[in-house]
């Protein structure tokens, strides 16, 4: 048997050692000659080149395994570019076939892997870099007939990849890394596939990971992702299209579920936690317009279709917006292009696509039948916020804000009837606001209002006053309280302003400057008290307010027939005032670098004073508004080198006539401000004083102000020095702040003794106010005092 079955056994090995090296020789050879013609007729066929180190195949496991793959781009390509002309690469791409599924017309992939993919999408204008892909294996004419094969795939892994997008019409350029994608696949008889996805921001921080599911055949489609700290510097790059400058950076946090239909935009439904964290947009990485610490919204159902905004709660923490005015337009307009020309004209362009017109689109499509839905906000809040606003288009700056802002309502509900907002901020330099509202949720005609501003000094608006009147107040405190009841908008409104000691300053002679004559004005106005007492109701409705001004008149009439009487009291009253204030302070005028011929009388009463009492001493404390100081020396300075160059004078022919004309002379003048902008051709130099304090130079003007506060120091001092007693004045170092009262000044205190003039005026200005008819605003008196040491 053994001999018999020897020829045999050799057959069989010869046969199984053919059949291998057969196969060996196949699966040797098959490799590189896949490779050759992949690399040689792909371009043919595809219009690209393919390139890789080598290629595995076995054609008996249906293996297949592809290194460092490089697909390029088509050459036909918009702006094709040969240094970044690669599509696609991957350190390796493995594919599994399950050949025996072939046999019954079945192309299954039982797993396909791709390790280290890099691809680049790139948009020039509607073509994308692999619109010819597209286009050839799409097929010319649909075909009537299903496909006797099917195509499966079971299993995808992506790993460790890296994707890029630019635009370049935009331009934009953004990727995104660490992309690692899992899928169960796709099989040719189902209609749904479903990834799950993780990748890590390309230009900053944060990282993204959740599951999304498609049915092919309904386009229905749900989604989960939680996203951390994930950077949205790709907004600005976008935003580049819509504004004429700016930066923007911010990052968001989200674990958010949806599911929703791509064929219907608002049939969406969706919950979670979102929130945008260190919002940043403005003029520049350090000029802000608009910011917030942290927006969050905590959301129980949003959707559309049906009608359902719920919200647990929405939270603003830290806002700050600063709008601002210029001569010509305003910041918005700057930034945006009058009347928001850069946005129509983005959202007009159909052949681009700009993120953020389309996330603006898409929230206005979500929100867009908000208050005809269910809706209900737990709560609502806004913390610690600021709302800048200035005014450069006046003579000189104006600016307020309200901060720290406070705003809080309790649980906005549909179903209630009314909703309580308490809104609380203070208002710098000087006030206090503080409104409550109770409003209909589902009318807004319908709302209760009760306001109260107070403390809030006159001087404040000097920048208005001197461009209308050439008058600024340099005393003076308002308030303003009131209620609104409005009912279908109908207006019951009583509104009651008060305006304590108010007080003409000296008169701002200046080209284009408007006069009135204040101080008849102000006698009309002025009780015989030294205020402003006037109750405004309104009446009519939101669109057609009526103001009625019945007490106004009385008052005027009033003060014309019996003020005349009262003349001696509101002179005591007048001088005690002046006693009092220029035993305490001394006022500086802007620029003023000398003494006033009243000044030196107060100073020589002071020194008399304090060699008269050799026990007694003073501190003074230089308090000085070194924004408006520096704001004027800039003014005066620019002005001034522009004229000695139009006359063609050097420095040392500045007489004190040209100085007066200088000074006389307006900022806003158009031959000056033309100077100023062909010297320094900057279009984001927005601002006269801007522009005043680039013409002349920021540490110049520093220095000019030091030397100001020195000079100022040596003529206070000056007369204290020559009669022996400056060692018992202490001079402090300055102060930087914003004076109650609108001028730098020093404070005087004094030690030991005090002057009997003072006590003398101070005990009868008490006696005063503690009688009829100032003893009515005694406390809003003591309160404005207070708050302007």
């Amino acid at each position: 048997m053994k001999i018999a079955n020897t020829p045999l056994k050799k057959t069989i090995l010869i046969v199984f050692g053919a059949i291998l090296s057969a196969a060996v020789v196949i699966i040797l050879l098959i490799s590189p000659i896949a490779k050759y013609l992949l690399e040689k007729y792909a371009e043919k066929y595809t219009g690209r080149q393919v390139k890789m180190s080598w290629i595995y195949i076995n054609p008996f496991t249906g293996y297949v395994h592809i290194s460092n793959l490089k697909i390029y781009e088509s050459k036909s390509l918009p702006g094709y570019r040969t240094g970044d002309s690669i599509f696609f690469t991957a350190r390796g791409v493995s594919v599994n076939f399950a050949l025996l599924k072939l046999l019954s017309k079945t192309v299954e992939i039982t797993e396909a892997t791709l390790d280290q993919p890099h691809g680049i999408i790139i948009q020039n204008k509607k073509v994308l870099n692999f619109t010819d892909l597209i286009k050839l294996f799409t097929p010319k004419k649909p075909s009537t007939t299903p496909s006797s094969v099917h195509f499966s795939i079971l299993k995808i892994s992506l790993k460790n990849g890296v994707f890029r997008y630019r635009e370049d019409v935009t331009p934009i350029d953004y990727f995104i890394k660490e992309v690692n994608i899992e899928s169960a696949g796709k099989r040719w008889n189902a209609d749904t596939m479903g990834v799950h996805f993780s990748f890590t921001s390309g230009t900053g921080t944060g990282r993204a990971k959740g599951n999304f599911t498609i049915n092919y055949e309904t386009l229905d489609y749900h989604y989960s992702v939680v996203v951390q700290k994930f950077d949205l510097s790709i907004i600005e790059q976008y935003l580049r299209e819509i504004t004429n400058h700016g930066s923007f950076s911010a990052n968001i946090d989200a674990d958010m579920k949806a599911k929703g239909n791509f064929k219907d935009e608002e049939n969406i439904t969706m919950s979670g936690q979102l929130a945008v964290n260190d919002f940043h947009f403005g003029k520049n990485p350090k000029e802000d317009l608009s910011s917030f610490k942290k927006l969050s919204l905590a959301i129980i159902e949003i959707s559309p279709k049906n009608h359902q905004y719920l919200f647990d709660s929405v939270s603003l923490v830290k806002p700050y917006f600063i709008y601002e005015i210029y001569d010509y337009l305003d910041n918005l307009q700057r930034m945006f292009g009058k009347n928001g020309a850069n946005i129509s004209s983005a959202a007009a362009d159909p052949a681009k696509f700009n993120l953020v017109i389309e996330i603006a689109r898409y929230v206005k499509v979500l929100a867009r039948n908000f208050f005809q839905s269910e809706y209900k906000i737990d709560r609502l809040a806004i913390y610690d916020g600021n709302l800048q606003f200035n005014d450069y288009s006046v003579k000189e700056k104006f600016s307020a804000s309200a901060y720290p802002l406070y705003i809080v309502a309790d649980s906005v509900d549909k179903n209630h009837k009314w909703v309580n907002v308490a809104f609380k901020s203070g208002i710098k330099p000087y006030g206090d606001l503080n409104v409550t509202l109770r409003i209909n949720p589902t009318d807004s005609t319908d709302f209760d209002l009760q306001y109260d501003l107070k403390r809030v000094p006159a001087s404040v608006f000097n920048p208005y006053l001197i461009t209308y009147t050439s008058f600024p107040l340099d005393r003076g405190t308002i308030e303003i309280k009131g209620s609104w009841n409005v009912r279908n908008g109908i207006i019951q409104s009583k509104n009651h302003l008060v305006v304590i000691d108010p007080r003409i300053g000296i008169r701002s002679a200046n080209k284009n400057t408007k006069w009135l004559p204040m101080r008849l004005m102000m006698s009309l106005v002025r009780e015989r008290g030294n205020v402003i007492d006037y109750e405004i109701p309104i009446t009519g409705n939101l669109k057609d307010p009526k103001f009625h001004l019945h007490d106004v008149l009385v008052d005027i009439v009033e003060n014309i027939f019996v003020k005349p009487a009262t003349g001696p009291y509101r002179m005591e009253v007048k001088d005690l005032e002046a006693e009092i204030e220029q035993s305490l302070t001394l006022k500086w005028n802007m620029r003023q670098n000398s003494l006033l011929p009243q000044q030196e009388k107060f100073i020589d009463e002071m020194v008399d004073f304090l060699k008269d009492n050799p026990d007694a001493s003073i501190s003074v404390y230089p308090m000085v508004y070194a924004e408006k100081e520096k704001e004027y020396i800039g003014f005066f300075e620019a002005k001034k080198k522009y004229f000695l160059r139009n006359r063609e004078k050097k420095s040392l022919q500045f007489s004190e006539a040209d100085s007066i004309d200088v000074d006389n002379k307006s900022v806003k003048d158009s031959l000056f401000v033309r100077y100023l902008n062909k010297y320094l051709d900057d279009s984001l130099l927005f601002t006269i004083q801007e522009k005043c304090n680039r013409y002349i130079g920021i540490i110049t003007i520093s220095n000019t102000f030091r030397l100001l506060n020195k000079e100022r120091e040596t003529a206070f001092l000056h007369s204290f020095t020559q009669k022996g007693v400056e060692n018992r004045v202490k001079f402090h170092s300055p102060e930087n702040t914003i004076p109650y009262n609108g001028f730098s000044f020093y404070k005087i205190v004094y030690k030991g003794d005090f002057p009997k003039s003072l006590l003398k005026a101070y005990r009868k200005m008490n006696e005063l106010n503690n009688e009829k008819p100032r003893k009515k605003f005694r406390k809003e008196r003591k309160e404005s005092i207070s708050i302007s040491k």
